[in-house]
């Protein structure tokens, strides 16, 4: 059984959203994700500045099973990426809602209105039939 943290919201891509302060986003991949996906060995992040909306693709996260499309939760401006993940991508599959983080985006608009079609605990685990 996967981890599904109660603090978090969750895209149906099973990426994880988490208000870091007022509008910014802090994301990453899910307990149940990184399960999937097994050794993650590379992450290719969203350009730092760049504009992005949500469901959009903003890189990938690569493991030796297969290379697996990261999306966007929620749209904005990222400002930050986690760049400990460049030379230890393992750090999604051992803590992948702490170190494991991925990038952090500034929301577009209010924060509430930007997680609004996010799933929280009780939807993601109908979504994974946990």
């Amino acid at each position: 059984m996967s981890e599904v943290l109660d603090n978090l919201l969750y895209s149906e891509e099973h990426e994880w959203a988490q208000q870091v302060e007022g509008r910014i986003v802090r994301v990453g991949i899910t307990d149940h994700a990184q399960h999937l996906l097994g050794d993650i060995v590379f992450v290719e992040f969203p350009e730092v500045g760049s504009a992005i909306s949500a469901g959009d693709s903003v890189g990938s996260i690569e493991s030796v099973k297969t290379v697996s499309e990261l999306y966007s939760p929620v749209s904005g401006k990222v400002t930050k990426i986690n760049d400990g993940l460049e030379a230890s991508p393992e750090l999604i599959n051992d803590k992948p809602y702490g170190e494991g983080w991925i990038f952090e985006i500034e929301v577009d608009g209010e924060y509430a209105e930007a997680v609004e079609g996010l799933l929280d605990t009780a939807g993601y685990r109908a979504l994974v039939g946990e």
